[in-house]
């Protein structure tokens, strides 16, 4: 016969009270069950003593005879000091659904966009920075020219506006 330690519920409802039972692996959760070795109560504090109580001796008699316990079982087990439990490595739980990485590369999508836009705005930035120095410098000398220019052209329109005076 296959035996397993495990939890048994009772209780009220969404008020869970569990007895911690070795019980032939087959039998219904709540069924027949062959001794009660100890009981848990979720509803205490995680650091309460009474939240899990285990009959150590009778825990180590069933284990020796060969009753493999549940994962919960197992916990309490190992806190106990009876049985050593390997961590789990789970890595598929801590990543994120598919809606969530679609999210993710959207938003890495629009920062890299505002990225480049920035780098474009602070290149521009510069150009124009440059430009007016270099169109400064260019606008000076056709400035120069052009002044040359029309100091001729004013020179004749005031001897014309001279002669206007005197006629």
């Amino acid at each position: 016969m296959a035996v397993a330690i495990r939890l048994s519920r009772g209780g009220a409802k969404k008020r869970p009270y569990y007895r911690i039972v070795v019980a032939d692996s087959r039998a219904s959760r709540d069924g027949k069950y062959l001794e009660q070795i100890g009981t848990y109560n979720p509803l205490l504090a995680k650091d309460s003593p009474e939240r899990v109580k285990l009959d150590e001796d009778r825990a180590r008699h069933w284990l020796s005879v060969g009753a493999k316990p549940s994962d919960r079982v197992h916990r309490f087990l190992d806190a106990a000091g009876i049985l050593e439990r390997e961590p789990r490595n789970n890595p598929k739980k801590g990543e994120p659904g598919e809606a969530a990485k679609e999210r993710a590369e959207e938003k890495a999508a629009k920062a890299a966009e505002a990225e480049e836009a920035a780098k474009a705005a602070e290149e521009e930035a510069k150009a124009e920075a440059e430009a007016p120095a270099e169109e400064a410098a260019a606008e000076e000398a056709p400035a120069e020219e052009a002044a040359a220019e029309e100091a001729p052209a004013e020179d004749a329109k005031e001897d014309g506006a001279e002669e206007k005076a005197e006629g």
